[in-house]
């Protein structure tokens, strides 16, 4: 009987839930899932445990075990069929650039590879007079980064950070990680809403040179607005993406409060 409980009792320690986090216990169980999606565990088209099986497994109520699962359905991971259970989406080629989760998060989300690159490490400047950026004539953090899918560039993203709200990021390292968990777990800081403009449009040379196309090859630009119960537009983002490989899309429907990481 030992040897049958082993390997069930040292997956549940190895999966553990942190019960101290300021993360809600769903959010870090719907990273587990996706942790286990991504590394083939759940391929696409499985099925993944029930709820009560989840609920036994990490020592949660059934309610929280769901609220996890919905997440991931909502995000388009997971999908239920009606008296079968919950199962792995098929993967496709589309990115939600407005998705809370954030740029990264929708990447990865679709089982994308992603590497990014730091281009500018966070530093506080005084914004010159842009048009629509909220920090015009103001002091911000300013940041920029590349992100590749198979050496590839695919997106350019230039952003600016409230300078009180998000002070001494510049001292932290970013490297390969999401700004939205640093935001989360740093700054203990949730967006509430946004907005996004799109438009299409040419870029100017250096640009260009980051995404690897040419100064003529229309690209998707897009102007990221997140609003904070601290300050609204706290933080601004410019995205410049290539729709050559993929499909940027926006769903429609109202925003959730339980998809509060950014980007």
């Amino acid at each position: 009987m030992c040897h049958q409980w082993e390997p069930m009792v040292k997956n549940h320690m190895e999966q553990k839930l942190n019960f101290d986090s300021p993360l809600p216990l769903y959010h870090q169980l719907a990273e587990v899932l996706l942790a286990r999606i991504r590394a083939g565990e759940y391929p696409p088209g499985a099925k993944i445990p029930s709820e009560h099986e989840l609920a036994a497994d990490f020592g949660i109520g059934r309610p929280t075990a769901r609220q996890a699962t919905e997440l991931l359905v909502r995000r388009r991971i997971l999908t239920r069929r009606r008296g079968s259970g919950t199962f792995v989406r098929e993967k496709t080629e589309e990115v939600d650039l407005f998705s809370l989760a954030g740029t990264m998060a929708s990447f990865h989300e679709k089982g994308i590879p992603l590497s990014t690159q730091i281009l500018q490490q966070p530093k506080i400047l005084v914004v010159s007079m842009a048009a629509e950026n909220p920090f015009a004539g103001r002091p911000a953090y300013f940041l920029s980064r590349l992100s590749r899918v198979e050496e590839s560039p695919v997106l350019l993203e230039e952003i600016y950070l409230h300078p009180t709200l998000f002070a001494g990021i510049e001292g932290l390292d970013l490297t390969g990680r999401s700004l939205s968990r640093i935001v989360a777990e740093q700054y203990y800081m949730r967006p509430i809403g946004g907005t996004q403009h799109f438009r299409i449009g040419r870029l100017e040379r250096e640009r260009a040179l980051q995404l690897a196309v040419s100064p003529e090859t229309p690209i998707l630009m897009v102007k990221r607005f997140l609003h904070f119960k601290q300050a609204r537009q706290a933080i601004f983002a410019e995205l410049f993406c290539r729709t050559d490989r993929f499909v940027f899309s926006q769903q429609i429907g109202g925003m959730d409060h339980e998809e509060e990481r950014i980007l």
